[in-house]
């Protein structure tokens, strides 16, 4: 097939595409990668008291540490951590921070 432009005007277009070739790599090389905005920050690990509040108060008027003694917290642990389908770890935060200040 035979262009239908001049010899010159072909020599100018490709001159120019390949400028603009050579520009838009020089851009994208210097460009900043990316940033995700999906990343998420890991969850603040919540203190026994913070589980406390949101998993045990939610169904019971709030206790006090020192109404039980820490065997008791134990096993009322065991038993709630079953009833209110609690992870181990936030159940074991739990029981830290009732077994604290329990009443010995």
């Amino acid at each position: 097939m035979r262009s239908t432009l001049p010899y010159k005007q072909q020599v100018v277009l490709a001159g120019a595409l390949a400028l603009v070739a050579v520009c838009l790599s020089a851009v994208l090389a210097h460009a900043e990668p990316e940033k995700k905005t999906d990343q998420k920050t890991p969850p603040k690990k919540l203190t026994g008291a913070e589980l406390y509040a949101i998993n045990c108060a939610r169904c019971h008027p709030e206790r006090y540490a020192t109404e039980f003694t820490a065997a008791q917290w134990k096993t009322i642990m065991l038993h709630m951590r079953v009833r209110a389908n609690l992870p181990a770890a936030q159940a074991k935060e739990i029981l830290k921070y009732l077994q604290e200040d329990s009443g010995n």
